[in-house]
């Protein structure tokens, strides 16, 4: 009888041993899941550190103050016709550049052909009007922009079609956009 039940016990052991190294490598997976999760947020911070800006309002004027990302750049979230969208900030640019692969997710309609010169060369580009682009509480109507549709990726540049509607200063690592009422 004490053979059997030594043999159960044995039994039992090896199999609550594999049970337990299962949940050790369970919990070991799900440990790599959470920090790559945690970092790959951390990152996006890193990259777009203002992808929810926060606006502060005076009787005058709507304002909403950027922090340069870690390549130097000012990125934010913002909205094109209602919809989340991605700027960068383009002193460069002439008007508002959106990548050809955005032109459906905003409702936009390519308007008269045109030639735009970009850090990339010459390249085919089609006029356009943004009905409403909003950074924070500063909202801008009927914005001219261009659809370039070679240009990749998901950042919108932000060009001096909008940037010439306000008022914007830079200090140090920040950048303020002030909307006079």
């Amino acid at each position: 009888m004490s053979e059997n039940n030594d043999s159960q016990n044995s039994y039992d052991d090896q199999t609550t041993t594999r049970f337990g190294k299962r949940m050790i490598f369970v919990a070991w997976i799900m440990g790599l899941v959470l920090l790559t999760m945690f970092f790959g947020a951390w990152e996006e911070k890193q990259h777009n550190p203002n992808s929810t800006p926060t606006s502060a309002r005076a009787d005058s004027y709507i304002e909403v103050n950027l922090k340069r990302n870690r390549q130097g750049h000012y990125l934010s979230g913002g909205k094109v016709n209602g919809r989340n969208a991605l700027f960068l900030l383009d002193t460069g640019a002439t008007v508002v550049a959106i990548p050809g692969e955005l032109e459906q997710t905003y409702a936009l309609r390519r308007g008269r052909q045109h030639h735009s010169r970009t850090a990339n060369g010459t390249t085919t580009a089609y006029s356009t009007t943004i009905n409403e682009l909003s950074i924070g509480d500063i909202t801008l109507y009927d914005v001219p922009a261009s659809i370039i549709p070679n240009m990749q990726g998901e950042e919108i540049l932000l060009g001096m079609s909008v940037l010439k509607e306000l008022e914007f200063t830079q200090k140090g690592n920040n950048l303020t956009l002030r909307q006079h009422l």
